[in-house]
């Protein structure tokens, strides 16, 4: 067969024909058929290309799992989480991971008798828990204002939050108010927050755990200062925590530290299942302190499926088998057991940082820690980037992402390793190795090394 009549819009089987000599369409549904273990072998070696999800050190999100877990999410894939009434055991298995979220952030008011003593839903993340929590404060600013017509909300946050807060704001019509960063500080202040907040405000949001560079926002000054602020007749702003890196990493690793519902402050947190809690996406949660945060104006009533189904969600069907995951992992894990794995985490990520020191060419700004992410920049002046480096060592199958920092440290440029489960002390060592070769080959570069340009990284 001549490769020259393939066009681009067909794929060709491969093995030489002995699965298929008939080019497939690639944009189109086929006319015909396909032996599944054809189809199963045609999409296999595609994925191929794919990079290798367990050297990714760019991705926050979970790669690996019990083969348990794995065999319980793919007994129960084809349940649809939203179908409570058909799926009861289902929607039992979602609210008690609820309530143990929520019992994990100090919320109030909860019963060992009663699952619905906990204000919070499942969602397919962090993306939809931060829609849904911003929405519940639009509506309680909403409430406190009466007639806001001719009124425009704001929400007061770091330059340094994920996209989904600027998405939120554009679709919900809220004025996003961000405070920038400086070199050497990569968190908001106390002071920022202050300085920008009046009465149209309806929220304060605190990262616990940035995506930039792994840092936990000073969350308890924060509340501490609209504390104040309201005792002395000001504007009196809730806080919302987005603790989407950090939610299931602190409580274990720093549990004396003060963030969430044990601050009167703080009215909501998201925290994402499928990254510290330890689960395959996705999976977030959102738990409000008590149900009078969450206004039922936001809360829906379907009785087609069954039976009377309160739901609160920017989605609708979507399979049960990731709640089945984290809950298996709460089970198998307890608190003693996510204590012990992040401890583990942080300790392999404190010696990639202690390493990067040693080797002379990083400015660590975060060790692990906090959370066990490392971000670091080029040390002095240097024939050679962030940037290179980051490509050089793709040549070795590690994904390292090299970004710019946010508004207000646009000039800074950091790499950042997110050290997950399944990322062991081995192959911590060998990305030291590969990462000292690649620094030993960029010295020996001319300068201006590969790149004539920087391309930010967003993830």
């Amino acid at each position: 067969m001549s490769h020259r009549h393939i066009h681009a819009s067909t794929m060709s089987p491969a093995y030489t024909g002995r699965l298929s000599t008939a080019p497939v369409p690639s944009l189109r549904l086929p006319d015909d058929p396909m032996d599944p273990q054809a189809a199963y072998r045609f999409i296999h070696d595609e994925l191929m290309l794919d990079g290798s999800s367990r050297l990714n050190l760019a991705t926050f999100v979970t790669t690996w799992m019990d083969p348990e877990a794995e065999k319980l999410m793919a007994e129960t894939f084809d349940k649809n989480m939203i179908d409570k009434d058909e799926y009861p055991a289902t929607a039992a298995i979602e609210a008690r991971c609820v309530s143990m979220v929520a019992d994990l952030f100090h919320a109030e008011d909860l019963r060992d008798d009663d699952p619905a003593s906990a204000c919070g839903v499942s969602t397919i993340g962090s993306s939809e828990a931060v829609m849904l929590a911003g929405l519940a404060l639009k509506w309680r600013w909403r409430e406190k204002v009466g007639d806001h017509k001719g009124r425009m909300p704001n929400l007061i946050m770091g330059s340094n939050v994920q996209v989904v807060w600027e998405k939120f704001c554009r679709y919900f019509d809220v004025e996003p108010r961000y405070l920038p960063m400086a070199e050497g500080r990569y968190v908001i202040t106390p002071e920022q927050v202050l300085a920008n907040v009046d009465e149209d405000t309806i929220g304060v949001v605190g990262i616990l755990g940035t995506t930039f560079t792994g840092e936990l926002e000073p969350i308890a000054e924060i509340c501490a200062a609209l504390d104040k602020l309201a005792a002395d007749g000001g504007v009196d702003v809730p806080v919302h925590v987005d603790a989407a890196s950090g939610g299931f990493v602190v409580p274990f690793l720093h549990p004396e530290l003060e963030w969430d519902f044990r601050l009167p402050r703080v009215v909501s947190i998201n925290v994402s299942g499928h990254k510290y809690g330890l689960t395959y996406p996705g999976i977030g949660f959102v738990v409000w302190r008590s149900p009078e945060h969450l206004p039922e104006d936001l809360v829906f009533r379907v009785n087609y499926l069954g039976g009377d189904m309160p739901t609160f969600t920017l989605n609708f069907s979507r399979p049960g088998n990731q709640v089945v995951g984290q809950y298996y992992n709460f089970l198998r894990l307890g608190r003693a057991g996510y204590t012990q794995i992040m401890h583990c985490l942080s300790d392999t990520a404190r010696w990639i940082g202690d390493e990067l020191r040693k080797s002379e060419h990083f400015e660590v700004i975060t060790d692990g820690s906090a959370i066990p992410v490392i971000s670091c920049r080029l040390k002095g002046k240097r024939p050679y980037t962030e940037f290179d480096v980051s490509h050089a060592l793709r040549a070795y199958g590690w994904q390292v992402p090299a970004y710019t920092m946010p508004e207000g440290a646009t000039d800074i440029a950091v790499l950042r390793v997110v050290v997950r489960e399944g990322f062991s002390a081995d192959l911590a060592r060998a990305l030291r190795d590969d990462l000292m070769t690649v620094l030993n080959g960029l010295d020996e570069l001319k300068p201006d090394g590969h790149f004539d340009s920087v391309q930010p990284f967003a993830h």
